[in-house]
């Protein structure tokens, strides 16, 4: 019996990834990665971003793993603190890049999505942070890590690992995405 290979869910924050960003690099280069879309980027409402993230994986058929960044990771957080853990069950694992702590943050299109979810999360989780990153300290990011039940990564200094770091295609996101889920065992 072969076990069904997981697809890819990327969430992307405030105002999208553009197409120098790690999620739109995947996206492009893989056909098991698809991007949630929202119906505002710019002005985000909490209520329509965690329902469309709900949509998407009531409608996905087998494993599935949430890539998110930014006020992604917050949308996660805050659909998987009203889930039940059965409907959340299709979702294996999270790739969470960069929670940005809208606690703190003075947008006020972000307001409304304010506290952070800090519930456990039902399912393996890595937060990967940078160490000068401007939507979130790396102590905030390692209480939202504790809180979630994340693995918790920091990789230096990258500012918020968007389309400005650099990053390009993010082999080192793959291989976090890679070391998030274990390699099934041979049945035998």
């Amino acid at each position: 019996m072969t076990e069904q290979q997981p697809s890819y869910l990327l969430v992307p924050g405030y105002q999208n990834s553009g197409p120098e960003h790690w999620q739109s690099h995947w996206e492009r280069e893989d056909p098991a990665f698809r991007r949630l879309e929202q119906a505002d980027w710019d002005r985000p409402d909490q209520e329509d971003w965690v329902a469309r993230l709900d949509e998407a994986v009531r409608a996905h058929r087998g494993p599935l793993v949430l890539v998110a960044h930014s006020l992604g990771c917050a949308t996660v957080a805050r659909w998987a603190a009203r889930t039940p853990a059965g409907a959340a069950g299709q979702v294996v694992g999270a790739l969470l890049v960069a929670p940005a702590d809208i606690d703190h943050a003075e947008v006020p299109e972000l307001i409304a999505f304010r506290p952070v979810a800090l519930e456990p999360l039902p399912f393996p989780s890595t937060v990967v942070a940078s160490s000068n990153d401007p939507w979130v300290t790396l102590d905030r990011a390692r209480l939202f890590a504790g809180s979630w039940g994340s693995r918790f990564v920091e990789l230096g200094a990258y500012g918020h690992l968007n389309s400005y770091s650099g990053l390009g295609s993010w082999p080192r996101g793959r291989e976090l995405l890679a070391e998030l889920l274990p390699e099934p065992t041979p049945a035998g």
